[in-house]
């Protein structure tokens, strides 16, 4: 096998910091994700996955480590961090941070593929997640950097629209995305303006708990037609769980055109008010703050046209259209989750 290597780090310094990994025979940057390196590591010994940790908080992913172990010992689909000769899951080279982690053949799935069965499973196992991690969790103190913040201030979005679509103009050379772009950004202005007096309430404040924190297909690996393993538990914190349950189907079920599989939402989200006991009015509660949420969120344009970042553009184009069908079919939403 020829030796390819897509990796700053030394891999062979790494690996005999590890029992019985063997020599590097090919690494290779594993193309999904936005955040953290990924690689695909193959030595004389197996395969393995390797991840560069951008934010390099060692003690953070030892402590997210330490939950994962506890999560698998409870049964649920996750994949254990191996440790090193000195019992560490968390290796420092120079000033990168790194784990090491078995590598899980399966594929990545999304709601368009799945069954209305399938939608089932996948809305308990969110709601396995949930309720092991409080058993989990129990004695962790929560990070202070996990207070909850009032919702969206419309005056900030109709600022920052004003900043983007600037932006979005200026751009050279023009194409079909700065054209789609400044389209979506003066519709959101004029449904925020309709819809302000809409803003969640400061002071009602929902129940909150450990969460996965980045629940989506991307972190996700099925084999077949299970759940093989949860994967990426970087953003673990505390956060309103019943809002986790609905951004991640307002991402596995959205279809292309930003409009989301509701056939599909409605037992993936009995499943998970079954699993974890949250009422119907828990969940309502959660649809019009993560809608509101994502009325003025424009993440993906401030990544293009602020950090010149691109990677994030496929997405737009259904993300966008999503705020805008929401809010038309709002009580529809609404009634998948609670009905």
């Amino acid at each position: 096998m020829p030796r390819t290597y897509d990796t700053p780090v030394a891999l062979s310094a790494l690996l005999s910091r590890y029992e019985g990994t063997g020599e590097p025979l090919s690494c290779e940057r594993v193309a999904q994700g936005l955040l953290n390196r990924g690689y695909h590591l193959a030595t004389t010994r197996g395969r393995y996955f390797l991840k560069h940790h951008l934010d390099g908080d060692c003690e953070a992913i030892a402590h997210q480590h330490d939950a994962v172990t506890r999560l698998g010992a409870l049964g649920l689909p996750v994949v254990l961090p191996l440790a090193d000769a000195d019992g560490r899951t968390v290796t420092v080279i120079g000033d990168a941070c790194y784990t090491l982690h078995p590598w899980i053949d399966g594929r990545h799935r999304d709601g368009a593929e799945l069954t209305c069965a399938q939608s089932r499973r996948l809305g308990a196992l969110l709601g396995l997640v949930h309720t092991c991690l409080e058993r989990v969790m129990r004695q962790s103190p929560v990070p202070e950097a996990e207070a909850r913040t009032e919702s969206a201030d419309p005056s900030d979005t109709f600022e920052l629209i004003d900043e983007l679509l600037g932006l979005a103009r200026a751009n050279r050379p023009r194409d079909s995305f700065d054209e789609l772009a400044e389209h979506r950004l003066l519709e959101r202005r004029s449904l925020l303006e309709r819809h302000a007096h809409q803003r969640p309430e400061a002071g009602a404040e929902p129940a909150t708990g450990w969460v996965h924190g980045d629940f989506h297909p991307l972190n996700l690996l099925y084999r077949g037609a299970e759940p093989a393993a949860i994967l990426d538990w970087d953003r673990l914190g505390v956060q309103p769980r019943a809002e986790e349950a609905v951004r991640a189907a307002a991402i596995f079920f959205v279809r292309p055109l930003g409009t989301l599989e509701l056939s599909k939402v409605r037992p993936y989200a009995r499943a998970y008010r079954a699993a974890t006991g949250a009422s119907p009015a828990e969940l309502a509660a959660a649809v019009h703050r993560v809608w509101w949420e994502r009325l003025n969120d424009f993440w993906m344009l401030r990544w293009r046209y602020q950090l010149l970042d691109r990677r994030a553009d496929p997405q737009f184009p259904a993300a966008a259209a999503l705020s805008v069908w929401w809010t038309r079919e709002y009580e529809a939403v609404c009634d998948a989750f609670t009905g």
